[in-house]
């Protein structure tokens, strides 16, 4: 070699090179994307809620158009939804309010048997900590009143974006349901026509697994919300059971959030176990979110989940904690759905790629 003379670049750098810099361009957009929806947030999770609500309701509005008129047909599901959720919201309100002052009094209850329970042994606390403790809580909040005040008039701005939120999902939930199909082929015909059939593949095999991920994921929340609110009302928690209801409901929201949600949503069950009934409702509680546990992860999700989304649950968990790191709660429900639809794309890609280089090779 003579002097001067720039080493061969071997293959492998090469190639490695070549994957890097389009790594970047992926990464770069990947990142502008985020940003985008982390700036616009409200936007996009008003819109993720409609394609939830179009997943649930559409097919119950093409069945009820057959013997109506779309637009109404789209109506009377749209308002039969809402009041469903509204009656179940009601219900619990109810069920709470109308055992307020028995509630009070056996949260009150529970707390001094946690006292005294931490008093006796294996704990052997001293009485005057717990009293030292709960004239400091009360110090704490006498002394930051004004600064919880403010945090509660801030939060109210945060709930009326929530409820404008919930309002864009229901109004943009109405076109998809009425008119979601039209949509997607005006979308399509603003593409080139080499992209067309890719981006018609992509979109049918996601949609289809978004669904059946909703669908699926519903009629778990639902399983567990029933298994649960009858073993709590079982188990006495509390001894009136006005909270069997509301922490069912609890239990129906967290499962959205899969592998880490319904042990949370127990976990609150039992502190209210321990505070009406005892530690050893409260063991028993415990108990129950192993068994919760491994009937979702090996009955209820294999079972429902299957033919729609077919993850590891490996995948499923760093998945759930990527998405709550990236963007808290919302991310924790969204990652899982994004995950599956990314996998069922790359899928059908994959295998209408295949189909035609076999069609290819069989022409020749």
């Amino acid at each position: 070699m003579q002097p001067g003379t720039a080493q061969p670049v071997t293959p492998f750098l090469r190639t490695a090179a070549a994957y890097a810099w389009r790594l970047l361009i992926v990464g770069l957009l990947v990142y502008s994307l985020f940003a985008v929806l982390g700036r616009f947030h409200e936007i996009g999770v008003a819109l993720f809620l409609g394609l939830v609500i179009t997943a649930l309701l559409r097919p119950v509005a093409d069945v009820v158009a057959k013997g109506l008129p779309r637009p109404l047909a789209v109506a009377l599901t749209l308002l039969g939804g809402i009041a469903l959720v509204l009656g179940v919201l009601t219900l619990v309100g109810e069920a709470v309010a109308g055992e307020r002052t028995t509630l009070v009094r056996e949260f009150r209850d529970g707390v001094d048997r946690i006292e005294d329970w931490l008093v006796r042994p294996p704990f052997r606390l001293h009485p005057e900590a717990l009293t030292d403790l709960q004239a400091r809580i009360g110090q704490f909040l006498s002394s930051h009143r004004s600064a919880l005040v403010s945090e509660a008039v801030s939060g109210a701005g945060h709930v009326v974006a929530v409820f404008t939120t919930l309002a864009l999902a229901v109004f943009s939930a109405v076109f998809f349901i009425h008119a979601g199909d039209r949509q997607w082929d005006w979308f399509q015909g603003q593409l080139p026509s080499s992209v067309r059939g890719r981006v018609g593949i992509a979109g049918r095999a996601a949609w289809r697994t978004f669904t059946g991920y909703t669908h699926g994921i519903v009629l778990v929340a639902a399983t567990n919300a029933v298994l649960v609110g009858l073993a709590l009302w079982l188990l006495g928690v509390p001894l009136a059971v006005p909270l069997a209801v509301p922490l069912a409901l609890l239990e129906f929201v967290a499962a959205f959030v899969p592998l880490i949600g319904s042990p949370v949503a127990l976990a609150v069950a039992a502190v209210v176990a321990l505070a009406s009934q005892g530690p050893v409702v409260a063991a028993i509680v415990v108990a129950l979110i192993v068994v919760m546990g491994q009937i979702e992860g090996h009955v209820l999700h294999p079972l429902v989940m299957s033919w729609a989304v077919r993850l590891h649950p490996l995948v499923v968990a760093i998945s759930v904690i990527a998405g709550s790191i990236a963007a808290g709660i919302v991310g924790a429900v969204v990652a899982v759905p994004l995950v599956s639809v990314v996998w069922s794309v790359h899928t059908a890609l994959r295998e209408a790629r295949e189909a035609a280089r076999e069609g290819a090779t069989e022409a020749l």
